[in-house]
Parts: C-alpha cells; sequence; structure tokens
C-alpha cells in the first residue's frame, strides 16, 4: 500500500500544492510545499501538557486580565458589517437572485471573518470604515462557500444558521448562482475600498482570491470529498490538517490579513497576524468538530452529527474527544503568542476573539 503524503505547516503565505495521493483512493492529494520559517507541523499537532494547559487565558481570567466589553464589541461591530452587507447587496432586478443572495448573507451569523478583519485593521492603525469593503467581502465568499457546501452534491445539509438552506428555498440552480454571484461581486466590493492605496487594494485583492482558489478554499474541498467513507488508518491527521487549514482557517486567516493590509500594517505585523489567525482558523474548525458530537441541532443552529453520518474525518474521529479538547487549548496558546508585540489595548479585541472561538458553544 502507497504511504500517505505528510504535510509540513509552516504558516506559508503562498501554498504550492504538490500531486500526491491518498491510500486506497485514485483521487489526488495536495501536499504543501514548506516555504517560511521551516516550522514543523508537529510542533502545533504535540499533544498539550497540564502546563500548557493551565497557562490558557481562560473566560475567568480574561474578564479580569483584559478589562474589555467583548461582546458590546462584536454586537457593534456586527451591526456595522450587517448594515454594509444590506447597503451593498441590495434587492434590486432579478429580483430572484438578488433575493437568494440576501437570503443567505443577511441571515445572521457570528460574523466572525469580518469582525476579524476590522480588529487586525485598527490593530494596525486604520479605521473602521477602511476596513468596511474587505469585511464585507470576506463575508460574501464565506457565504457563498456556505450555500455552495449545502447542496445535494456537496455535503447535503438542510440546516443552516437555523433556516432552511439556501437550495431549499430557492432551488439548486438558483443556489448556484446565488453563490457565483457572491463570489464575484466581493472582488468588486473590495476594488471599491476608499482611503487605501492602490497598490494595497491589488494586494488585499490578491490575498483573497488566492484563499478561495484550487490553492485554498477549493482544495480543502476536494480533498475533503475525497476522504469520505475511508478509513481512519488510511488516512491520518495530516491529511486532516491540509483540509481544515485550506477548508476554513483560509478564509479567517484571510480576513485577518486583508484587514492587516488595507489598515497599513507593516510586512513583519501581517506576517505575525497571519500565523495568528492560522491558529486560530484551525482552532475554530476543531471546536466545530466538537460540537457536531457535543450539542444538538437547535443549539447549533444547522444539522448536528452530520459529519459522523457521512463518515467524515474530524478531530474527535481521529484524535478522541478529550484530545481534540487538548489540541484545541494548544492552538489557543500558539495564537495567543503570536500576538505579543502589539499594543496592549488595541490588542484585546483580538485576544478576546480567539478566546470566543475556543469557547464557543455554537
Amino acid at each position: 500500500m502507497a504511504t500517505v503524503n505528510l504535510i509540513t505547516l509552516v504558516y506559508p503565505s503562498v501554498r504550492r500544492p504538490i500531486p500526491g495521493s491518498i491510500p486506497g483512493s485514485n483521487k489526488s492529494f495536495l501536499k504543501i510545499q514548506p516555504l517560511l520559517h521551516r516550522r514543523k507541523l508537529s510542533s502545533v499537532l504535540s499533544v498539550v501538557t497540564k502546563e500548557d494547559s493551565n497557562s490558557i487565558i481562560h473566560e475567568d481570567d480574561e474578564e479580569e486580565n483584559l478589562k474589555f466589553d467583548f461582546m458590546s464589541y462584536m454586537i457593534g461591530k456586527a451591526d456595522s458589517v450587517n448594515k454594509a452587507l444590506d447597503s451593498a447587496v441590495s434587492l434590486r432586478e432579478p429580483i430572484k437572485i438578488h433575493e437568494a443572495m440576501r437570503y443567505s448573507l443577511l441571515a445572521g451569523g457570528k460574523r466572525v471573518r469580518p469582525v476579524l478583519c476590522i480588529a487586525a485593521c485598527e490593530l494596525v492603525g486604520g479605521e473602521e470604515s477602511v476596513a468596511l469593503p474587505a469585511a464585507c467581502a470576506v463575508e460574501m465568499i464565506h457565504t457563498m462557500s456556505l450555500i455552495h457546501d449545502d447542496l445535494p452534491c456537496m455535503d447535503n445539509d438542510d440546516l443552516r444558521r437555523g433556516k432552511p438552506t439556501n437550495h431549499k428555498v430557492y432551488g439548486e440552480d438558483i443556489a448556484v448562482l446565488a453563490g457565483d454571484a457572491l463570489l464575484s461581486f466581493a472582488f468588486e466590493h473590495l476594488s471599491t475600498s476608499e482611503d487605501v492605496s492602490p497598490a494595497r487594494v491589488v494586494r488585499a485583492i490578491r490575498e483573497l482570491a488566492k484563499a478561495v482558489g484550487s490553492d485554498g478554499l477549493v482544495a480543502g474541498q476536494v480533498v475533503d470529498l475525497s476522504c469520505e467513507g475511508m478509513d481512519q488508518n488510511d488516512v491520518g491527521l495530516e491529511v486532516l490538517e491540509f483540509i481544515h487549514v485550506h477548508k476554513t482557517a483560509v478564509l479567517l486567516e484571510a480576513a485577518t490579513v486583508l484587514g492587516a493590509i488595507v489598515g497599513g500594517g507593516s510586512d513583519e505585523e501581517i506576517e505575525k497576524l497571519r500565523r495568528f489567525a492560522r491558529c486560530i482558523g484551525l482552532l475554530f474548525q476543531v471546536v466545530d468538530d466538537i460540537l457536531d458530537v457535543t450539542k444538538s441541532s437547535e443549539e447549533l443552529g444547522k444539522t448536528a452529527g452530520k459529519d459522523l453520518i457521512a463518515d467524515k474525518l474530524t478531530y474527535p474521529k481521529l484524535m478522541g474527544l478529550e484530545k481534540s479538547k487538548e489540541f484545541a487549548e494548544k492552538l489557543l496558546r500558539d495564537a495567543q503568542e503570536q500576538l505579543q508585540g502589539f499594543d496592549s489595548n488595541k490588542v484585546k479585541p483580538l485576544l478576546a476573539l480567539a478566546n470566543y472561538i475556543a469557547k464557543r458553544q455554537n
């Protein structure tokens, strides 16, 4: 039997696919080419020790140490994002397609990605108004990915954010087109950024395009589909890591990096925030996998246990529930370390966001 290609996770700014194979499958697998820092995956995947676990900032410690009203911050920023999205995607002719776009785009959600974008922008000295076009663009692409992910040919889900999925309301044809329209409009909207130099706008567009393409989100989805039903002994943690770095973490990374770019951040600041976002992006998925097996559909606002039903690779399936929780704490700690050296007040939203992602219940 052919051996599985291993992934070396090094927080690359560019992902370069190399053909490989998954045992027991004829479908191709993408391997990450090490590009920066030569940091080994094992340093991220190592099991957290008791000492590491005790050093994590927990909710009570955070409230005491940060003195930051996180919920007010989230509500305020999410409100700004919702208003901007409502204005950007107005209900106009053809009514049906714009109604379908708005149905999913304005269906609520935590708005973690756009808030990350705004927080990163403000951290490096920018203003919320400067970050909003980029924040909305990321949320449009995230919504596109959800619409397409829910289709019968993909994950085949009927519930999203507590409502029927887009194709259940508008049909599969309109759902596909609504996702396509959101994808293209995201780049048009990002190009309208004001008070940002043309060079930085182009850099932001390139970053977002890379995140969503065949070396990014699409790569994660392809490998995820390829692994359905495969024996967990044939597909290990490295493959699962690849899937979630590309399918989930890549958009949280893009959101954070876009905020730093349009906010005027230096290359050093941008790369530190990239590494922070990579950690919390993976953390987001680990927590998502844990919630999928520990919460109900009513609590999640989406179908619970669907990964188990579809026989998908998940962290609890490969590591067990307790080790998955320990891994989440390790990722949280790694994320916090990347924010050292930033202004202690301006960094509070990102520290709080990381803790929120780790502790969320839906």
